[in-house]
């Protein structure tokens, strides 16, 4: 059987573990979670980089820190996962759906302008398959109208931009470690900041909205209570199984790569034909490996071909249901435009075998046995 997926393992992690538990500190902010902070920060040049559990509530704390409340809007892809919905239905917002390009999956960012209204208070892109937004666009397009970005890079993990690491960007980026996610610790996350005055404030939401983090720091004799917060710091123990990997995070960038470039190479001769579509990368991005996905010409022939893999012991998946048709979706939200691809998208993308350690031969069976599909 080929996975669809398998957890990240390097090695030192169970070592990594056990220093944090005779270290006598389990909890968050140990000397792991500081390690992982401070490699974010360094790798994507970012202000301030805080670890979370997840990165769900990254996207919440993002959602806080822009002070979105009942009445504004929120202009975002319907292509993504429920989290980056539900950080800012939460607070109160009303979710503005934009139709996505067919190129790359990511947000139409010519489309959004036009989703612009008196009550829009942050644009919300989602790099999906870890590849780049049009973030110039989408940045100018916030300057002048006043709009906080906050980047949903969950997939996007040493991933650039014209040389800017996605998530680093926007006023804020978030990152997931999901144990689906190219480096993981589980559950867990990231939160990115921009700034040093949206930094101290995020400090004080992750510590249940007391201001701890200064305390710790000699910056204030007693900590107490000065604004609304919750939990979100990660275990110690997640931290350090996450470390382990980002001390190797060249090496599982490089092996995906190689990987996503096999697929790349052995399909072209049937993207070639017109039978499948592969994937985009737009000049400027760079991008991380994180999923290999095909375009089949519908739902039906897509399902048959999971159907045939399967068959053949190998798991593949197709992705994201649209949020704005879903009930959900149509209570907190509405789509502004056309949807000419993303409900198109979802019928027709298949997702592959991919993770850090996938055999060369076992890409090479999954090309073949869709070949051999396309043969009959």
């Amino acid at each position: 059987m080929i996975k669809f997926n398998q957890i990240p393992y390097t090695g030192k992690e169970m070592e990594y573990i056990e220093q944090a538990v005779k270290s006598n500190k389990i909890c968050g902010d140990g000397q792991f979670t500081k390690k992982c902070n401070a490699w974010i920060e360094q790798k994507t040049g970012t202000r301030k980089a805080l670890l979370t559990t997840a990165c769900s509530t990254a996207l919440d704390m993002a959602a806080m820190l822009t002070e979105v409340g009942p009445g504004d809007e929120v202009i975002l892809p319907s292509f993504t996962f429920v989290s980056t919905a539900n950080a800012f239905v939460l607070r109160g917002a009303t979710l503005v759906f934009v139709d996505i390009r067919p190129d790359t999956q990511n947000i139409d960012e010519r489309l959004i302008e036009d989703a612009i209204t008196d009550r829009t208070k942050v644009i919300a892109p989602v790099h999906y398959a870890g590849v780049g937004c049009e973030m110039d666009t989408i940045m100018e397009i916030a300057k002048r109208h006043g709009l906080k970005v906050v980047e949903d890079a969950a997939q996007g993990v040493m991933s650039t931009y014209k040389g800017r690491a996605l998530g680093s960007i926007g006023d804020m980026g978030c990152y997931s470690f999901h144990e689906t996610k190219n480096y993981s610790m589980g559950e867990g996350g990231a939160l990115l900041i921009r700034d040093s005055e949206t930094a101290e404030h995020a400090e004080i939401i992750r510590e249940q909205g007391t201001d701890r983090s200064r305390f710790l720091r000699g910056q204030v004799d007693k900590y107490t209570w000065v604004d609304m917060g919750s939990s979100y710091l990660p275990s110690e123990l997640n931290a350090a199984y996450l470390y382990a990997q980002l001390e190797e995070a060249e090496k599982i960038n490089n092996d995906r790569l190689a990987s996503w470039n096999r697929y790349y190479n052995k399909l072209s001769d049937l993207a070639a034909k017109g039978r499948i579509e592969l994937p985009v990368i737009p000049e400027g991005c760079e991008h991380n490996a994180h999923m290999f996905y095909i375009k089949a010409a519908d739902i039906d022939e897509r399902d048959a071909l999971i159907a045939h893999l399967k068959k053949n012991d190998i798991m593949a998946v197709f992705h994201y249901v649209p949020l704005h048709s879903s009930p959900a979706g149509r209570r907190f939200g509405r789509f502004c435009g056309e949807d000419r691809y993303t409900t198109d998208t979802f019928s027709r993308l298949l997702r592959l075998p991919m993770y850090y350690g996938l055999k060369a031969e076992e890409v090479d069976r999954v090309c073949e046995t869709i070949e051999d599909f396309y043969s009959r």
